[in-house]
């Protein structure tokens, strides 16, 4: 990948968004569905774009809310709807146009008792925890956050009872609603003004930092942490979470380091990503460069996306460490230090996440499960008990409370960072000192990612490509011995396709949002035999495309000549 001269700099003034065009731009934007782009798309987290592009507009956000009313008296969820927001600059806005639509509704909105921001993982455990030992009632939210997208971005997400990601069945008919009354005018859209939608009875308070916080020590040990004299650092990246990290201090006696409680819609005090845009990625080292120059001052540190959901784990030895290093790292510390957890509950993982965690959960006997890309298919294991923790090669995770039962359905960045604590804590070794001694055990991984251009067309023919149409018999010189395009979890199917051999893999999944596919790939040889991987996985890829393309031009041949007889 080519780095931008930019990369790990802060931005100029000029690469800033300008805020005032940007919420002009939501309100005076209207949206033409019969563009597929200015429609509702529900990816893996929600819908996300920009009202610079008419994708992210208030009458997006109408139709999107309306769709989710509709969606829960089809449904019969009766109970309280969590609303929570992040820092983005269309947040605020957004969240107040769904709340018009909600109040209108009449549905019983709960909103941040101190007016602040509101973390994904905050939604998630007040969701569950209003539903706990509930037969009805049940309470289901909304965060209004586009994860660590650039700040022009906005994001709006939907979280059902279970507390977790809407699965693609909710969200495909909360999208299909939503663009149909986008398509009829938003004229069944029920709306209020604001003022009104702020004081009407069914719109209430809730303290989301005292619930959320207050439940801490019972997910992690923070005992462990307030004897431990550790120098703890974290960067909240301008995010959701940042109040709650000076109310985690001063509840648990724990001296934690926020190096910057700076908020700014801009987000001007982030460094630029690699690409040389503004993203808020806790696990890229070009982002963390103002962490990463403290990281001698702390025996830990770590940061957390906009929404704090993901997390990035720096040490003083490692730097920042690769997402999957500390997922493995953290497996192999929890299982043996949480006695209460169910004797046979799993761990989870995405099919594009290192086969180190599969050697881990070998080594301590407990199931592995493979989900296709997407936290929201962990959620149901983690309300039934059957998975203890799981976790994606993008920095998401979480895990069950100490005693065994749910804690979120979503991802918890708070959690994952307090946890690289703990286990330094109770170690005596850092997360990259003990991910260190999983090489010694099992040997050097080599992972990358890379991104390849991809036609709309050809990203159709890679999400539903089937394992005939890869011909290749071997891979980097060794024979080929799975091509997997369900997943072996919950067969579904991954949306792409995964290759394996005895000594790497490869995967290749469409982007939902940009003109690339993703190519992932893990050698368990060496650097040397990771770029061969690299090279045949997109040769392979670059047939399969190839042949798919030609299937559907003889189709569409086809079709043409049948049409003309007729």
């Amino acid at each position: 990948m080519i780095v931008d001269p930019r990369a790990g700099k802060l931005p100029t003034p000029a690469m800033l968004v300008n805020v005032p065009r940007l919420m002009t731009a939501y309100y005076t934007q209207r949206p033409d569905p019969a563009v597929p782009a200015q429609r509702v798309a529900f990816g893996t987290s929600g819908h996300r774009g920009s009202a610079f592009d008419t994708a992210y507009n208030e009458d997006h956000i109408l139709a999107i809310s309306q769709a989710i009313c509709d969606y829960r008296r089809q449904q019969a969820i009766t109970g309280p709807l969590f609303l929570g927001a992040d820092t983005h600059a269309l947040s605020a806005s957004a969240w107040a146009s769904a709340l018009e639509v909600l109040a209108a509704n009449g549905v019983n909105v709960l909103v941040d008792d101190r007016d602040g921001y509101t973390p994904t993982p905050a939604v998630s455990h007040a969701i569950l925890t209003h539903n706990r030992a509930r037969s009805s009632g049940f309470a289901d939210g909304i965060v209004v956050t586009p994860s660590h997208n650039p700040p022009r971005d906005g994001g709006f997400k939907y979280d059902p009872p279970g507390g977790g990601g809407a699965d693609s069945k909710a969200t495909g008919w909360i999208q299909d609603r939503a663009n149909a009354l986008l398509a009829d005018g938003l004229r069944a859209v029920k709306r209020i003004p604001f003022d009104r939608a702020r004081r009407v009875a069914t719109t209430g308070g809730y303290d989301y930092m005292d619930s959320y916080i207050g439940d801490l020590g019972n997910v992690v040990d923070m005992d462990a942490l307030r004897g431990a004299g550790l120098a703890l650092g974290v960067d909240p990246l301008g995010g959701a979470g940042v109040h709650y990290w000076a109310m985690i201090a001063e509840r648990y006696h724990v001296p934690i380091t926020v190096v910057s409680d700076e908020v700014d819609p801009t987000f001007r005090f982030v460094s630029v990503d690699a690409d040389g845009k503004i993203r808020m990625d806790c696990s890229s080292p070009y982002v963390l460069q103002r962490l990463l120059a403290l990281k001698d001052r702390f025996d830990v540190a770590w940061a957390c996306d906009t929404d704090h959901d993901r997390h990035g784990i720096v040490t003083k030895g490692t730097g920042l460490m690769h997402p999957n290093h500390y997922l493995a790292a953290a497996i192999g510390y929890l299982f043996p230090h949480r006695p209460k957890w169910p004797a046979q509950a799993g761990i989870g993982k995405t099919v594009v996440s290192s086969s180190m965690i599969d050697r881990v959960a070998a080594r301590l006997h407990r199931p592995l499960v493979e989900m296709p890309v997407g936290f929201k298919w962990f959620a149901d294991g983690f309300l039934d008990g059957s998975l203890a923790f799981a976790g994606e090669e993008s920095a998401g995770a979480s895990l069950l409370r100490r005693d065994g039962t749910v804690w979120t359905t979503d991802k918890d960045g708070i959690v994952l960072g307090l946890l690289a604590a703990e286990l330094t804590a109770v170690t005596g070794r850092d997360p990259g000192e003990l991910y260190g001694d999983l090489t010694k055990e099992f040997g050097e991984f080599h992972y990358a990612r890379i991104d390849a251009p991809a036609t709309p067309e050809e990203k159709m023919v890679l999400r539903r490509m089937g394992p005939q149409q890869v011909t290749a018999t071997e891979l980097a010189g060794d024979r080929i011995t799975g091509i997997l395009t369900i997943a072996p979890g919950n067969g579904v199917p991954i949306g792409g396709v995964k290759v394996t051999s005895a000594n790497g893999w490869f995967a290749a999944r469409p982007s939902g949002t940009e003109h690339i596919y993703k190519l992932y790939a893990e050698s368990f040889t060496g650097a040397d035999h990771l770029r061969r991987l690299q090279d045949e996985a997109q040769a392979i890829v670059a047939r399969a495309l190839a042949a798919g393309a030609l299937a559907a031009g003889a189709l569409a041949a086809g079709a043409l000549a049948a049409g003309a007889l007729a």
